[in-house]
Formats: structure tokens, sequence, C-alpha cells
């Protein structure tokens, strides 16, 4: 793939733990940022809609995830393409693409056989990762994904709904008015605290623009991996958080019909 190191950077996380980022460029010309920290047998975890590196130790909602990965594990994140602290300046996005820069980070970390870890649309892209690299991959972890996109779902007004979420994304995303935003934080997280509600929105703002997360949104909206799913040959965890919007496991999921299983987590408080 082509991947050689364009600069590193030592830090500190809230838990003390020792990180390492560092941002790697390949063949494609896409340079993807990541960070690896912890000791023990590795996790690979997937970057979701809305990825920063840095800013997530700052969220209530994700450190207090990162900082108990890492008390006995070496986790490694990196940001998605067009987002986080990756290249805002991609040409395409996709799910093969995806793949691809997981494989790329992989290799760039020397990551053995990681568990991957895909979280909402990551674990779309981790099923495709494990198809195509199963000896790369030791088990998955997906929590609150999908096997189909928004548009492939038996929604009514599918169409009118996702037209609609993309309009309002376009003209509120960048404003200083955090209404725009707390739209998404509603379907995410609809009983969080204010606290969690407010590093929800700055991640959105920090993490990705408001072009990216529309085209980002438009791939999303038409994944269909319900076949690929039935071809997972690793051990694979699936869980789902109750009450979640944005990918209800009964409106949105297949996993019953391939080789996973469904578990349901009572996680909402």
């Amino acid at each position: 793939m082509d991947a050689r190191y364009t600069g590193t950077r030592n830090r500190q996380n809230r838990s003390g733990a020792a990180t390492t980022r560092a941002v790697l460029r390949y063949a494609r010309r896409v340079q993807l940022a990541y960070a690896r920290f912890g000791n023990g047998p590795p996790i690979l975890k997937v970057p979701t809609w809305l990825s920063h590196l840095d800013y997530e130790w700052r969220t209530p909602i994700w450190e207090p995830l990162l900082a108990g990965l890492t008390k006995h594990h070496e986790l490694v994140r990196f940001d998605s393409r067009g987002g986080g602290l990756s290249d805002w300046e991609v040409e395409n996005f996709s799910l093969e693409l995806m793949a691809s820069d997981m494989a790329t980070v992989a290799e760039a970390t020397n990551l053995e056989r990681p568990a991957v870890f895909g979280v909402s649309q990551g674990c779309a892209f981790s099923i495709r990762y494990a198809v195509e690299y199963p000896d790369r991959v030791k088990c998955l972890v997906l929590l609150g994904g999908y096997t189909r996109g928004q548009l492939k779902r038996d929604v009514p007004n599918a169409e009118e709904l996702f037209s609609a979420s993309q309009t309002f994304l376009r003209r509120g995303w960048g404003s200083t008015n955090p209404v725009y935003r707390q739209m998404f934080s509603a379907n995410f997280i609809p009983e969080a605290a204010p606290k969690q509600k407010s590093g929800i929105d700055e991640l959105q703002r920090v993490s990705i623009s408001a072009e990216n997360a529309i085209r980002i949104g438009e791939v999303t909206a038409e994944i269909d991996i319900s076949d690929l799913a039935k071809k997972v040959s690793v051990l694979t965890l699936v869980l789902h958080c109750e009450g979640d919007q944005v990918s209800p496991p009964c409106k949105c999921s297949t996993w019953e019909s391939g080789s996973l299983g469904l578990i349901d987590s009572r996680c909402a408080n």
C-alpha cells in the first residue's frame, strides 16, 4: 500500500496513558491520523461518522470508554478520511475505501490479529474488513450498527426523511446556534444529560465539515451488507443500546439471518 510516516507526536491522555499519534501517507494521497496507547492484546477501533483523536478524550461520552479499553489492552484508533485529524480534502468516500483504510492503519501499526471494535457505521466497515481479511481479525465487537443504511430499510417515507435531514444538516451544521446539531444528538442519545449533549455537539463541530458529513451520509444511507454479513467467519458479538433512534435493530439489522447473534444491551441508563 506504499505507506510511509510523515510525522509523529507523543502525548498523554486524561487517564495518564501514553499515546502516540502519527500521520501516514499512502498511494491514494490521503493522510490518515491514528493513535495507539495502552498495553495488552490489541484492539482496532473503527471510526464512526464523528471522530476526533484528541477531542474524544475530553468528552463525557467517549473518555470513560477509551480509558476502560486501555487498562488492559493496546488500543489503536484512527480518524476517518474527511474528518478529525485526517485529511478533510478527499475525493471519494466508500465502504471499500474504508476497509482499505483499516488495512493501511493495521499494517502501519503492525497489528497482529486485533479484536476489531466497530460502532454505528463502523460496524459495516468492520464486517467488510473481516470478510476481506479473515486471517487478520481475531474477533468482532459491533455496537449500534446496521446491515442496511437508511435508504435500504423498510421504513415509510425513508427518502423524504433522509432528504430533509440532509437539508437540515447543510443549512445548520456550521451555525453558532447548536440547536441544529442537537437534533442529531437527540437521535443518538435521546436521554443524554446536558453535559453529554454539549459534548456531542462540540464533537460534531470540530470533527467534520457539513459538506463531508453530507457526503458520508449519502454513502452510509446506501449500505446493504445483508449478504456480506453471512460470510463473517470470526467470532462476533453484536450489541445495541435500548432507545437508539439511529440504528434500531428491528429496522435496520439482519444479523439474525447470518452467522451473527444479536444481544440487546440495556444501557440507555
